[in-house]
């Protein structure tokens, strides 16, 4: 399990319209987060509430809606969990997976490496 910052897009559902965050990849999360604000603005609602467990072992309901995510040009539709305004933006592993990427984690080095 690891952690680092990378630039993604995150886009409404036609693809059409994009912003850029910086977001945390934690490749011990299951879900991408991303605050309820900036999902608002893509015109992004919410089609499902759902249970989940914090790291910390706090449970907690969140609101689920789909996305475009980009990063390093792959995209991919994919579940989000609509977060708290105060919430760092986070990529899961299951858009990672969806985007095909498989994190590479070393000392010094922070990248994303095409997983074939």
């Amino acid at each position: 399990m690891g952690t680092f910052r990378v630039a993604i897009e995150i886009g409404d559902a036609a693809g059409e319209r994009w912003e850029t965050v910086e977001a945390l990849v934690d490749t011990g999360a299951t879900y991408t987060t991303v605050p309820a604000e900036l999902l608002r603005r893509l015109g992004v609602a919410p089609h499902a509430r759902d249970a989940f467990v914090l790291a910390d072992g706090r449970r907690v309901e969140h609101n689920i809606g789909h996305s475009w995510i980009r990063v390093s040009g792959r995209s991919v539709v994919t579940l989000v969990v609509v977060a708290g305004p105060e919430a760092t933006p986070l990529l899961g592993t299951y858009t990672l997976e969806g985007l095909r990427f498989a994190p590479i984690l070393s000392a010094g080095d922070s990248s994303l490496s095409l997983d074939c």
